[in-house]
């Protein structure tokens, strides 16, 4: 992987094909805006690209990296060298381990502004709506860079801070439906393969074949890309070698349940009961936790006992 770094006169620049040795590095997380607005690798290389809309969102990460004490940083748009198969084909298998290497993930939210008001408490909730129906969460990509940091850390449209993965797990939760012992670090291997591609139901990809490619670190399996199989052939693929993967291991989770199509794929069953946000709402996060741990147990029924009501 190549990562970026700031030199002395200020310009970025991209270090050497790293093989071993990686430094510590921060991550950026974002949606893509239009193709001619990001930041490419050549311009990157050829220090060009300064003036569009995607750069700013390069010296955003750049900065934020330096000002926590890293030296290096690593944007998807530009740090791949895409007219490359070979490397678009290394990129695309490895941005899981990528993400999940890196000491911090910045996720910048174009769509959330934390507008400013008299009133603090509304200005709060402004943004807090706007963070719920954020376009972020509606991407295949950004699955995968949610749950694979350890660190995760949200800014809004004008680079402020929102919160973290820690912070605001019951907000995710509600939003993505995936459980909160996934998002508090329980590794994927612990849960069914099923359940883990139930997560990108209703995510969306520019190409349809980027749907399965985009799982491929979460379920730990490889493929070589071929744009232009499309969306059910790649998925089905996928699915073949995770079946191909359990066999290997001697069975287990990894490859559970798996349908013969994607409609197949049901949500975990702790994941289908949202509720709004109530401004009385007393949160029971031990009680969510051991709820969500009874219901990851294949067959198992929990029945929550007590007075209607008291929630």
């Amino acid at each position: 992987m190549r990562l970026l770094t700031f030199q002395r006169n200020g310009r970025l620049a991209l270090t050497i094909d790293l093989l071993d040795n990686v430094p510590p590095y921060a991550i950026l997380s974002h949606t893509w805006g239009k193709d001619e607005e990001e930041v490419t690798f050549q311009e990157i290389s050829l220090g060009q690209g300064t003036d569009k809309p995607g750069y700013r969102k390069i010296e955003f990460c750049g900065n934020q990296a330096v000002g926590d004490g890293y030296m290096h940083f690593w944007v998807d748009s530009c740090c791949i060298d895409k007219s490359n198969n070979a490397e678009l084909s290394e990129a695309l298998n490895s941005m899981f381990r990528w993400y999940q290497n890196a000491e911090r993930c910045y996720v910048h939210l174009a769509d959330v502004s934390k507008g400013k008001s008299n009133d603090g408490n509304m200005a709060q909730l402004t943004w807090k709506e706007a963070f719920e129906k954020s376009r972020w969460f509606t991407r295949g990509w950004t699955l995968q860079e949610l749950v694979a940091p350890s660190v995760v850390e949200f800014y809004s449209a004008e680079w402020q801070r929102l919160g973290d993965k820690q912070s605001l797990t019951q907000q995710l939760y509600e939003i993505t439906g995936i459980p909160m012992r996934a998002l508090q670090g329980t590794p994927l291997s612990e849960f069914p393969a099923d359940e883990l591609m139930s997560w990108s139901v209703g995510r969306q990809t520019k190409r349809g074949e980027d749907m399965a490619y985009c799982l491929l670190g979460m379920l730990n399996v490889y493929l070589s890309p071929i744009y232009g199989e499309g969306k059910e052939h790649a998925l089905l693929r996928l699915k073949e070698e995770v079946a191909k993967r359990r066999r290997r291991d001697g069975g287990g989770k990894m490859g559970a349940n798996l349908g013969s199509n994607e409609a197949r794929i049901a949500p975990h069953p702790s994941a289908v009961l949202p509720f709004g946000r109530d401004s009385d709402f007393v949160e029971r996060g031990e009680v969510l936790n051991e709820i969500d741990r009874k219901c990851a147990q294949p067959g198992s029924r929990t029945a929550l006992v007590g007075l209607g009501g008291i929630g």
